[in-house]
């Protein structure tokens, strides 16, 4: 193990060892800052933890746990909570090694259809059409128990019919079984009207919004009424659904359903360094969390500071909330929006679970103050590469060339360009070999070479720190003459790679350096030579097919390239051509050159 990688290991140990035993969701990411995954875990530290100090059980597993280059967390209430938030930042994110979780195997939420007499239904997607959605909920069971509890309480329709007031006058639709099975009234026959309709989807609504007593009171007078009118019958009916109600128990949701698009900041802070906790919660459900550090200039207060955050927070994650939970008011309006300082209920949880999570913020930052800013990878990677390479300069620029060619015939060249330790693929370039003939790999290496830096100097643009050869001695020779002819081999550093042992060849010195197999730069070149490899061989074979496709065509007496261009356009290769008949052929070519390629294909 390097430097470099005892000091990732030594950073990685240090954030598990700051995290909270408590539930919550641990988020994983590479070294380019994308998130690669995300769990949920009933205590954060020792489930963070399983994963560095235990062997991982699976292949997967170690593959994921060598590419984590940073570890983030947000702490909940409960497990049952961190696994609703797991699935949206899953869903949100889709992060690479969460390829199991499918978008059918998605928490269910229950609609409210925006149509007229709605429909009631799960479904697990969610389309912003206008209706209204509940959830999600953890369990499928519930959700269909809750639908069977409506169906029992309300004739609600099932049918997927457009029940326009149009459609309906012209008799378009007919009543179902469910009409006839005392499940539906009829509304597609105009059997039903719409404001009784729409009574059952206002008691249906409150119910899911957890308004439940105000419907069980209502249900409550219409029973007292009916006995009082003798209508025993229909009195029982509503006893029965009370009944049902009453026993009804309030779904487990994130959040109150309630409480829809919501931004909830808190903010903590020492003598240097403030802290602030955003939240965002939409449908129910806490889809965005992110804590800031703001470093103090001029000794600036809390009051001072919270605005600007929460200005900064909602521009940069396009925030339209139009209420704002905080601690304190702060003297700032923002237009759209009112603030609230949440005393009691679910509310005051959701700010008090953002104080849970700054606090924490701010605890593993004092906790890892005497860590050093990481040094971002790009730079790290072009400073070992220097270092290993004994290089003057660092590589920011690096350039590679290969030569294709078989047994000399359509001798071709690659050049690719890396910056930033990086591919440049709008850099690329292929070169024909124009001076050289039959397989010569040294000269026309040597061809290309000068053609590629004569031309940069000749353009005025800028010439790369270093050039990588794919090949030994022989190769390397070639394109220091002539780097040499172009007075440019004291500027650029030069090198080749030996394919069989991995050598890296210097201009004037026989022994080669060999860099270990698993360090950072033999990795980079290796990448320069296979990405040059690979883009040389694929221009050489298109090349290589073209020609193939012309060559037997061209054997034909009296048929010219001009016509050869247009078959190939028609009938797309050769065996195409030879495979026409010679009417497709004289609308081609015309009657005299028809009859002599198809007497050509006939020999």
């Amino acid at each position: 193990m390097d430097n470099q990688e005892r000091k990732q290991e030594s950073y990685l140990k240090e954030l598990i060892r700051v995290l909270p035993d408590s539930p919550g969701v641990y988020q994983y990411f590479d070294d380019s800052g994308k998130i690669i995954y995300v769990g949920k875990a009933k205590n954060l530290k020792k489930r963070v933890s399983s994963y560095f100090y235990k062997e991982p059980d699976n292949a997967k597993t170690r593959i994921l746990v060598r590419k984590i280059r940073d570890i983030k967390h947000i702490v909940v209430n409960s497990e049952q909570d961190a696994l609703l938030l797991e699935n949206n930042l899953i869903k949100k994110y889709q992060p690479r090694y969460n390829v199991l979780l499918k978008d059918d195997k998605s928490f269910p939420w229950i609609v409210v259809k925006n149509e007229p007499f709605p429909r009631v239904f799960s479904t697990r997607q969610i389309i912003k059409d206008g209706s209204d959605y509940f959830g999600p909920y953890t369990s499928a069971l519930m959700v269909k128990t809750l639908i069977d509890m409506f169906r029992q309480l309300y004739p609600l329709r099932t049918c997927r019919h457009a029940l326009t007031e149009e459609n309906i006058s012209r008799g378009k639709f007919k009543v179902c079984l469910e009409y006839h099975l005392g499940n539906c009234k009829g509304p597609c026959e105009g059997l039903q009207a719409e404001e009784e309709y729409q009574e059952y989807i206002y008691e249906i609504k409150n119910i899911l919004k957890g308004n439940v007593s105000s419907v069980l009171k209502y249900m409550k007078e219409s029973m007292m009424k009916l006995a009082a009118e003798y209508k025993f019958e229909e009195a029982e009916t509503i006893k029965r659904k009370l009944e049902i109600l009453e026993g009804y128990k309030s779904k487990s949701t994130i959040v109150n359903p309630k409480i829809n698009n919501v931004d909830v900041f808190s903010i903590i802070d020492d003598e240097k360094n403030a802290f602030v906790n955003f939240l965002k919660v939409v449908n129910g459900a806490i889809i965005q969390a992110h804590t800031i550090e703001y470093k103090k200039k001029m000794d600036e207060d809390v009051a001072t500071l919270l605005p600007m955050a929460i200005a900064d927070i909602r521009e940069r994650l396009h925030s339209n909330a139009s209420e704002i939970l905080v601690p304190f008011k702060p003297d700032v309006e923002f237009e759209g929006a009112k603030y609230l300082i949440p005393k009691i209920g679910d509310k005051k949880k959701l700010l008090e679970l953002s104080e849970r999570n700054v606090k924490y913020y701010r605890l593993e930052k004092l906790k890892q103050q005497a860590n050093q800013t990481k040094t971002p990878k790009e730079v790290r990677l072009l400073e070992t590469t220097k270092k290993d390479l004994r290089l003057n300069k660092l590589p920011v620029h690096i350039e590679c060339f290969d030569n294709s060619n078989i047994q000399g015939h359509h001798p071709v060249a690659a050049c690719v360009v890396f910056k930033n330790g990086k591919p440049s693929k709008k850099d690329y370039r292929h070169f024909n070999i124009k001076t050289v003939e039959g397989p010569n790999d040294y000269a026309s290496m040597e061809e290309v070479v000068y053609r590629r830096y004569n031309r940069l100097q000749n353009e005025g643009e800028s010439l790369p720190q270093l050039v990588v050869i794919d090949g030994g001695k022989g190769q390397l020779g070639a394109a220091v003459n002539a780097l040499r002819d172009l007075k440019l081999d004291e500027q650029i550093a030069i090198i080749g790679i030996a394919k069989r042992l991995e050598e890296i060849f210097y201009p004037g010195d026989p022994v080669p350096l060999y860099l270990d197999k698993n360090s950072e730069s033999l990795k980079l070149i290796q990448h320069l030579r296979n990405e040059a490899h690979r883009f040389g061989i694929t221009f050489h074979r298109n090349k290589r097919s073209g020609a193939f496709l012309k060559s037997k065509l061209e054997e034909i007496p009296g048929v010219g390239p001009e016509s050869i261009r247009r078959l190939l356009e028609k009938f797309g290769s050769a065996r195409g051509v030879e495979k026409a008949g010679k009417e497709e052929l004289a609308q081609v070519v015309g009657n005299s050159r028809a009859d002599k390629i198809v007497s050509f294909f006939k020999k």
